[in-house]
């Protein structure tokens, strides 16, 4: 086949030079020496977002012409060209002209491309498998802007972003559409994601726990909606003290990440009661998380969160060599799905109460015996909390049951004295802290507790917000995915993923992809 002509292709530029030099015209001329700097950056930026709009247009009026052309030399010669469909079926019929409209980052253009058609079949476009076309109007560099504005604001927000910088090609429910087909390989990209290996020496931490979204009555789980619709208030315009609205649904968070051991002693997380003086060394500091992974679901059961942190887990250490620490606030249900999924795997795991939540407990005791806010009330805990450090929580509980008995108090007064009480005997295998602090080990949930604000604080719990199941899974999704700066590998996985499902190869349904 011959090379194309050079000047056929300057000259299908026409359109988008003759914008340009009018744009320069423009910037030269008197009138634009008036304006101030800023007037001057949004003219160009209008004018300029027209001229790469044209030159988009242009370029794919110019693969048209040249798709027409190779089949012209085709038909002159009298080579046969055989298009096939997905189906395997031959489309022996052409049809040039078939336009399509294609909303992009510059605006909307048009894609002219010629139509391999059979009476009774689908048509062929060989011109969209080349330019590897979406199924939408949307261009695949339109959602991934998409995608990223989602993600960091409302979804009106993310409409009024877009359409500052590529002009109105966008609504707010197709830009909720776009987000959620854009998560739906998420989980595939992160089975076929193999992490880097670490030393024997490295802690391997999991974390999980659970936030609640307010969602919309249908995407509500079935108890909790009979609970909101069967709800008996006292008050009629407003909820009572206690009363809950019952309109959430609890998503799962886990984390996963490695932290280098880094021992410590039981004044180094809690100052001494009589505090800490000039004299006192440096507290030595806790061990530091990186390479941390994040997973959350709103639709899938905890019990499936947790495998997938395991399984996270078990990619970095498949011989199980290294010590997996598990920290959890100490509710029930958690714990005993974790303890589950490890008794599964047939894994050895340690699992630690969050010490920030103890310390919670802690400080409600000691508001039972001294006024807040009082010194006497701080050298209280401190006192405790150093003695659960060093492993003695069965100690604290006795001693806390023991002074609540002989202050003699009753009833309310005697409260926060239960619950901690409570608490400590309830989770004593859970809080060997003179384990883990010789260890190395953390002792908190802050990097779960982070991603909990981050990932659905910051943009689920937004005010005003009510979601429904799909659109808040995939908000989940992709918070993670850029949490866990994987959306760059992720969208060239996704594209692969989408070039299969749209353009399949004659035969290609046969047999399927990996990664």
């Amino acid at each position: 086949m011959k090379p194309y002509d050079t000047f056929d292709a300057i000259d299908a530029f026409t359109a988008s030079a003759s914008a340009f030099e009018c744009l320069t015209g423009t910037l030269a001329g008197p009138q634009a020496t008036a304006l101030a700097h800023h007037e001057l950056e949004e003219l160009v930026a209008i004018r300029g977002r027209e001229v790469l709009r044209l030159l988009l247009q242009d370029h794919f009026d110019l693969r048209a012409a040249r798709e027409r052309e190779k089949i012209q030399q085709r038909s002159r010669t009298a080579a046969t060209e055989v298009v096939r469909g997905a189906d395997g079926l031959v489309r022996p019929h052409r049809e040039p002209g078939h336009s399509r409209q294609l909303a992009c980052l510059f605006g909307t253009v048009t894609v002219t491309r010629t139509a391999w058609r059979q009476k009774g079949l689908g048509n062929v476009y060989p011109a969209d498998v080349e330019l590897s076309l979406p199924a939408g109007r949307h261009s695949f560099g339109l959602r991934r802007l998409a995608v990223l504005e989602a993600v960091r604001g409302s979804y009106d927000q993310a409409k009024a972003a877009i359409e500052g910088r590529c002009g109105k090609v966008l609504g707010k429910r197709q830009a909720e559409q776009l987000v959620i087909a854009a998560a739906m390989d998420v989980d595939d990209f992160y089975r076929c994601t193999i992490p880097l290996p670490s030393t024997t020496s490295t802690t391997l931490v999991i974390q999980v726990d659970g936030k609640g979204i307010v969602m919309r009555p249908e995407a509500l789980r079935p108890a909790t909606l009979k609970a909101h619709l069967n709800g008996q208030h006292a008050l009629r315009t407003r909820l009572a003290p206690g009363e809950k609205p019952h309109r959430k649904r609890m998503a799962t968070l886990a984390c996963v990440f490695d932290a280098d051991p880094a021992p410590r002693r039981p004044h180094d997380v809690i100052a001494p009661p009589e505090g800490r003086n000039a004299l006192s060394r440096t507290p030595r500091p806790g061990p530091r998380a990186h390479r941390k992974w994040l997973t959350a679901s709103l639709l899938h059961p905890p019990e499936q969160v947790i495998a997938t942190a395991f399984d996270q887990a078990t990619a970095r250490d498949r011989d199980h060599l290294r010590d997996w620490v598990v920290l959890v606030d100490g509710a029930r249900h958690q714990l005993a799905l974790i303890q589950a999924e490890a008794d599964r795997r047939g894994l050895k795991v340690h699992i630690l109460l969050d010490f920030v939540h103890v310390s919670e407990y802690v400080w409600d005791a000691a508001h039972c015996f001294h006024k807040p806010g009082t010194p006497a009330a701080e050298a209280w805990v401190a006192g405790h909390l150093t003695t659960i450090l060093h492993g003695q929580a069965d100690r604290v509980a006795t001693e806390i049951t023991a002074q609540a008995d002989r202050a003699a108090l009753r009833g309310n007064r005697r409260e926060g004295v239960n619950a901690c009480v409570r608490y400590l005997t309830g989770h004593l295998g859970q809080l060997r802290y003179d384990t883990a602090l010789k260890a190395g080990w953390p002792i908190a949930t802050g990097a779960i507790e982070g991603a909990c604000r981050h990932i659905v604080g910051d943009r689920l719990d937004i005010t005003g917000a009510r979601w429904g199941l799909t659109g808040a899974e995939a908000i989940h999704k992709l918070r993670t995915l850029t949490t866990n700066n994987d959306l760059d590998t992720y969208w060239t996985f996704h594209l692969t993923r989408e070039h299969k499902r749209l353009h399949t190869a004659p035969g290609q349904h046969t047999y399927d992809l990996t990664a």
